[in-house]
């Protein structure tokens, strides 16, 4: 069985793409992650030190964002993944989605995004 800790619709705004206009001023982007770690004991005792502190894996998410000038959402979003399993050797795999909510294209679209898993081997 796996235990997974949700986070959902982190916003922020960064400067994210390739396009002139999206290197010129932050985006506004929304983040949804997935961890997965065991957490039984944790629940079992209600002891934050058993589990993972989700401040801190969205603090790491925002810090990556703000900081990173990415012109790739897929750039982005593996610099996530890997920063959050590198911060807690208890995960065993992070899966990060981010999307521009307003993408510089012509269609009508709500917003554009990727998803990546990384697993611990």
């Amino acid at each position: 069985m796996s235990d997974w800790i949700e986070l959902r619709e982190l916003r922020c705004s960064a400067v994210v793409g390739v396009l002139p206009e999206e290197r010129g001023r932050p985006q506004p982007l929304i983040f949804d992650l997935d961890v997965e770690r065991p957490f039984a004991h944790a629940a079992a005792n209600d002891d934050l030190a058993a589990t993972t502190n989700y401040a801190e894996v969205l603090a790491i998410t925002l810090r990556v964002a703000v900081d990173g000038g990415f012109r790739l959402l897929e750039s982005l979003a593996y610099r996530v993944a890997q920063e959050i399993l590198d911060f807690d050797a208890a995960i065993t795999s992070v899966t990060v989605a981010v999307r521009k909510v307003r993408p510089p294209v012509t269609e009508d679209v709500a917003s554009v995004g990727v998803r990546c898993t990384l697993c611990r081997s």
